[in-house]
């Protein structure tokens, strides 16, 4: 009995979580989420936030203007979430994930134009 309770309440965290990977066209571009690094060119993002919030995507790189970018936890059904909150009668807040992956086009304007 308690190991199908611990397996239970991991299934319903797991359900909570979404992640994405990030790829930009210049590996020497930083990549922020929401002001946190998570990588130079290629990073990896996840959260436990609810559907449809927005996450701030900034690309930088040094001698070139910030391009910023927008990501909504909406792109995807998030399946496990979805019946976990129908078994146990939960409250659906993580209905929606990232999509699996993310690319942006990175051009450098210079800070000077």
């Amino acid at each position: 009995m308690k190991r199908l309770l611990v397996l239970t309440c991991a299934a319903t965290l797991a359900a909570c979580s979404s992640g994405t990977q990030i790829r930009v066209s210049d590996e020497d571009t930083r990549i922020y989420v929401n002001g946190d690094y998570v990588g130079t060119g290629d990073g990896y993002y996840s959260d436990r936030r609810f559907s449809f919030t927005t996450q701030h995507v900034t690309l930088h790189r040094d001698g070139c203007v910030e391009q910023s970018y927008t990501m909504r936890r909406n792109e995807k059904p998030h399946y496990g979430a979805i019946i976990s909150a129908a078994a146990f009668a939960l409250p659906i807040f993580w209905v929606a994930k990232y999509d699996g992956q993310h690319d942006y086009e990175f051009e450098c304007q210079d800070l000077t134009d």
